[in-house]
């Protein structure tokens, strides 16, 4: 060790065996062998005087300071990443910022829309991965993160982009026909449909027929469950039932006549989208001018 730092690739060894939970899995991915993931962890504990694995047969478990140890690496090892990619863009490579996104809004919302950034900033790369829930980004390489909730995440810094502001019901224009629903505005006209369920939002029929003061009862309770809005948005184009959508999402659908309202009543909610950063870390211009377009981008969504 040089001043008391181990050798990057032991620390490399050990983190990817921390994250993948085997020197097989991580040997695989640093095109290693076995037994040199092993040397290199065991070479590890050995110069630190600390365990961080136990073994228990082929499995190996992280000991609470090696569980400790891992993250504290990765956020290191993470931030060399972005260090070298920093390097990278300013020897004229081009910029890159790499974003934490909810999958339906990024999807439907956001990527259409990357063109616009790209003709504005053709230098700066964008990529995007899922997450659906909330992280810390000392764990994470994320440089921000476009989500769904009641407000900005502990420890960051960023805004709402636009308030989601209410979930409509919708369903296909020929169940829609089928079930007569032409002169029928009431509740009665779900009775007959299949209610499909978010399973990130399991209360919200229920919430939906109480603020509507209706009896919420088996028949809507026993739908299918999904787990993303455009698997909800494909079940009800496919005519399988009746799904609660935001407005801003339905809307273009219910404009070109392919979804109906079965009822015209709605949810309000008080939820939004917003876009969050760590609140440590000095932001690169490469996500300002992200974020600056984001804001702009979003400007009006969702107003009717």
């Amino acid at each position: 060790m040089r001043n008391g730092i181990p050798n990057l690739s032991a620390l490399q060894a050990f983190e990817a065996s921390a994250r993948l939970g085997s020197f097989s899995r991580a040997a695989e991915e640093l095109s290693l062998t076995h037994s040199a993931v092993y040397r290199q962890v065991a070479s590890l504990e050995s110069r630190l005087g600390v365990q961080l694995f136990t073994r228990v047969r082929r499995r190996i478990v992280l000991t609470d300071h090696g569980a400790e140890y891992a993250g504290r690496i990765r956020h290191h090892l993470d931030q060399i990443e972005k260090d070298t990619f920093g390097l990278v863009s300013r020897t004229g490579m081009g910029r890159s910022i790499h974003i934490a996104v909810v999958p339906t809004l990024a999807t439907t919302w956001l990527i259409p829309r990357l063109a616009d950034f790209q003709r504005e900033h053709g230098d700066i790369t964008v990529s995007l991965s899922v997450r659906t829930l909330p992280f810390q980004f000392k764990d994470q390489p994320f440089d921000g993160a476009l989500y769904h909730g009641d407000g900005l995440w502990p420890g960051t810094q960023g805004g709402l982009l636009f308030p989601e502001r209410e979930l409509v019901p919708v369903c296909a224009p020929e169940l829609a026909a089928r079930a007569g629903l032409a002169t029928d505005s009431g509740v009665s006209a779900l009775a007959g449909m299949t209610h499909l369920h978010l399973a990130s939002r399991p209360d919200a029929w229920r919430q939906w027929y109480g603020a509507n003061n209706h009896l919420y009862g088996p028949h809507a309770a026993g739908g299918p469950r999904y787990e993303l809005f455009t698997m909800v948005m494909a079940a009800v184009q496919a005519g399988l039932g009746a799904g609660l959508m935001p407005r801003f999402l339905a809307q273009p659908a219910l404009d070109q006549g392919t979804l109906k309202m079965p009822v015209p009543q709605s949810l309000t909610v008080s939820q939004g989208y917003y876009f969050g950063y760590p609140q440590r870390s000095e932001r690169s211009d490469a996500l300002k001018l992200f974020e600056s377009w984001l804001k702009s981008a979003a400007a009006g969504v969702g107003e009717r």
